[in-house]
């Protein structure tokens, strides 16, 4: 029968554990924050001399959430206030350094979703955001980022790599252009031809529901060789 020690000594050991992992996390989000102002201004900049009508714009929606317009899309970064375990079919405790320490595989998570801009703009509620990209951050700060195509996947090169401002901006980047890379779909005729009331009436206030397809992996080969799937420090 457990006793006060052990329970004590659990609640110090994973409320420290956690502590330290939030931190990283938000320590993480923050830089984030700020490096998306500098892409917006840095990319404005070069835009305003060759497609004026095209631009970025960074929104801070509080602490936990924040959001970038590119053109037409909408790349919304949220973190997670909670920290994550794997479960045990998970690919992540394959690994030695896990495996050497299980505390280690105790994550932060920052998503990032694709939305139509529009969506937003026209409020129309009913369309669907994609997730992108998983953001994985431990309490040595080592990271790895899963992609939509990849979500069994995990490097080995986990637990080597620190998270940095220039690898952020790296995962930020990418994302960025893979949701140019995949454009709106026209929906399948069959999925439109009938329309009942109630829809045309809604349409007159959100338009209709509409999602953007995406259908990308985050891998080392996709964009002339440039890794997608960072991994360490």
């Amino acid at each position: 029968m457990p006793n006060k020690e052990q329970i004590l000594s659990l609640l110090i050991e994973k409320g420290e554990l956690k502590q330290k992992v939030f931190d990283n996390t938000f320590n993480a989000f923050s830089k984030l924050k700020i490096i998306l102002t500098e892409i917006e201004k840095e990319y404005n900049s070069d835009l305003q001399k060759s497609a004026s009508r095209v631009s970025l714009e960074y929104r801070n929606n509080g602490l936990f959430q924040c959001e970038l317009r590119v053109a037409g899309d909408l790349l919304v970064f949220h973190m997670h206030t909670n920290v994550f375990e794997f479960d045990r079919e998970h690919k992540i405790w394959t690994l030695p350094i896990v495996q050497q320490d299980k505390y280690r595989s105790y994550c932060g998570i920052i998503s990032i979703y694709n939305f139509l801009a529009d969506s937003f703009k026209y409020q129309r509620n009913e369309d669907y955001g994609y997730l992108i990209a998983r953001l994985f951050i431990n309490k040595e700060n080592c990271y790895f980022v899963e992609g939509k195509q990849q979500s069994g996947y995990l490097s080995n090169d986990f637990g080597k790599n620190i998270l940095t401002k220039e690898l952020l901006r790296g995962i930020i980047e990418m994302a960025i252009l893979y949701s140019q890379k995949f454009d709106l779909l026209v929906p399948p005729y069959d999925s439109v031809k009938i329309l009942n009331v109630a829809q045309v009436v809604e349409s007159r206030k959100e338009g209709l529901q509409i999602g953007k397809r995406l259908g990308f992996s985050f891998n080392s080969d996709d964009i002339s060789g440039e890794k997608l799937i960072y991994t360490g420090a």
